[in-house]
């Protein structure tokens, strides 16, 4: 039996590679009022974009379900796979127990589940790695566990261009993204134990703060994984380029990856949003 890697659309692996590994994506759904899009089939990062540009309504976002997990799992069954899941953080959606209940409906089925406690290409990059294992043939098991073993190894970060997705999205005050916007603000933000935690905070132009963010990933070479550096973002071309051009010329990585964040993770972030997610190297 072969190895599926499964994983979910708020993992933000690009077409390329998702095609490289045959990667399974399962999406997770934006509400826009009454109307829902599944993330990555009905919105792609660049109609979402206008989406959000012509739609009076912010957009909210929504778990899959165990429904959902049980159609996946039950055709990949059918077609001789073990199935591997690596999914968005439990402490930020529900879908990882989604899975979970999928798994214990099909109760001795050959399916392991991976909590990455991360988001993003913090997923993604876990999902390379588990495809990458079982091209090497190792066993289903062993994957799951060199993987949870590195799930607090994940490094997150994002600089974000405007406050005003935050504050929509409940993670600020209505006065700190007025203040933030009007002084210029860019927060960093981090992934800490599966939850985002204002990291910094930036005044001034968003070279400064992509520096900074450069800076906060190179401050210890000597641990990043060799294998994925991820250069994430949410229409900001430019800035990611800047970014994985700079990482490059340190030799940093194998492949450095430029992706774009899918509906479900801009939704949260906003345009202008850059960030930069890696591994690092087992002490």
């Amino acid at each position: 039996m072969s190895i599926k890697i499964v994983t979910d659309s708020t993992a933000d692996l690009s077409p390329e590679l998702i095609n490289r590994y045959s990667i399974e994506i399962i999406p997770l759904s934006v509400y826009f009022g009454d109307q829902v899009y599944l993330d990555g089939k009905d919105l792609d990062p660049f109609n979402f974009l206008e989406k959000v540009k012509t739609s009076p309504i912010f957009p909210k976002t929504g778990q899959a379900t165990p429904a959902d997990f049980l159609e996946l799992f039950r055709r990949l069954l059918d077609q001789g796979h073990e199935i591997l899941y690596v999914g968005l953080s439990s402490g930020l959606s529900g879908t990882v127990s989604s899975a979970s209940l999928a798994a214990q409906e099909l109760s001795g089925a050959p399916i392991a589940i991976v909590d990455s406690k991360n988001l993003s290409m913090g997923i993604g990059i876990l999902a390379l790695h588990g495809a990458e294992m079982a091209q090497n043939g190792i066993p289903l098991k062993e994957i799951a566990e060199q993987l949870n073993k590195m799930v607090p190894r994940i490094k997150t970060s994002f600089i974000v261009d405007s406050m005003d997705f935050l504050y929509k999205g409940g993670r600020l005050s209505r006065t700190q993204a007025f203040i933030g916007n009007v002084l210029q603000i860019h927060p960093r933000i981090e992934v800490i134990n599966g939850k985002l935690v204002l990291a910094e905070k930036f005044r001034g132009s968003k070279t400064k703060a992509n520096a900074r963010l450069i800076e906060w990933a190179t401050e210890n070479k000597e641990l990043l994984h060799p294998r994925w550096i991820s250069v994430t973002h949410c229409h900001a071309d430019e800035s990611a380029e800047f970014i994985a051009d700079e990482l490059r010329k340190m030799n940093l990585a194998q492949e450095v990856v430029i992706t774009r964040a899918g509906a479900v993770i801009s939704s949260h972030c906003g345009p202008g949003t850059v960030g930069i997610l890696f591994i690092e190297k087992d002490s």
